[in-house]
C-alpha cells in the first residue's frame, strides 16, 4: 500500500510539473513576443492576440523543431537552407521575419485580405475564423483552439480596444430536466418545452415513447 501510494505521489507531482512547466513556456514566450506583435498590429491592423495566439499553437510556444531549426513559427510551408532538418516548412534568418511573412500572407492571399477591411484590430474571435475560413489550417476546430489560447492567458489585453469596450461573457449552457408525472407523454413534454419527441429520445437514449412515473428526463 505504501509503494502505491509513493507511486500515486510520483504520478501526480510529475503531472503537476509538468503543467507548471508548460505554463512558465508559454509565459515566457508572450513576454518575448508581445511587444513585436503590438508593433505589427498598430501598423498592420491585425489583432495582437491573434498574431501571438497562432504563434503559440503553430509553434508550440516556439518549442516545435520548425521553430527551433528553422524560425518558423507559424506553420507556412516554403523553401528553406537548413542542413540539419529535412522539412518543407520555410525557414527564416530571425523570428521576426516568421512575424512579418504571416502578415505578409495575411495581406496578399485574396481569401485572407478581405479580413483587413471586414474586421477591428480587436476582433479577435472574427479574425480566428475568418482565418480559419480561409484555409489556414485543416482543423475544423483551430479557431476555437486559437481563441481558447487568448481568454487562457489574456492575450486581448494586448489589442488597440477602446476604453469602454468590455469583453463579452460566454455565454453558460444549463442543462433542464422533467420528473415524469402521472399521465405525461412524450408529446405533452415537448411542446411544453418547445423541443420534440425526436430530440428527447435522443438527449435521454430512449428507445421508446413509454415513460414511468417519476423517470428524470433531460430537456437540452
Amino acid at each position: 500500500m505504501k509503494i502505491l501510494k509513493r507511486f500515486c505521489f510520483v504520478i501526480v507531482l510529475f503531472l503537476v510539473s509538468s503543467f507548471c512547466f508548460a505554463q512558465s513556456v508559454t509565459q515566457n514566450y508572450i513576454e518575448e513576443n508581445k511587444d513585436f506583435s503590438i508593433q505589427l498590429m498598430n501598423k498592420y491592423h491585425v489583432p495582437a492576440s491573434i498574431i501571438l495566439a497562432v504563434a503559440i499553437h503553430e509553434s508550440a510556444s516556439g518549442t516545435s523543431k520548425i521553430a527551433r531549426y528553422l524560425n518558423n513559427h507559424f506553420g507556412i510551408k516554403g523553401p528553406n537552407s537548413n542542413t540539419q532538418i529535412n522539412s518543407s516548412y520555410k525557414g527564416f534568418e530571425i523570428v521576426e521575419d516568421s512575424y512579418l511573412n504571416f502578415i505578409d500572407m495575411l495581406q496578399s492571399r485574396s481569401k485572407f485580405k478581405t479580413l483587413f477591411d471586414k474586421y477591428t484590430d480587436y476582433d479577435y474571435r472574427s479574425w480566428a475564423y475568418g482565418i480559419q475560413s480561409g484555409g489556414y489550417a485543416a482543423s475544423k476546430t483551430w479557431a476555437s483552439q486559437v481563441i481558447g489560447l487568448i481568454k487562457k492567458h489574456k492575450l486581448y489585453e494586448y489589442d488597440n480596444r477602446p476604453d469602454e469596450y468590455l469583453e463579452p461573457i460566454e455565454a453558460v449552457n444549463v442543462s433542464v430536466f422533467y420528473n415524469v408525472k402521472k399521465g405525461d407523454t412524450l408529446g405533452e413534454i415537448s411542446k411544453k418545452y418547445h423541443t420534440t419527441v425526436k430530440s428527447l429520445k435522443t438527449i435521454n437514449n430512449l428507445n421508446s415513447t413509454v415513460l414511468r412515473i417519476g423517470q428524470k428526463l433531460k430537456i437540452k
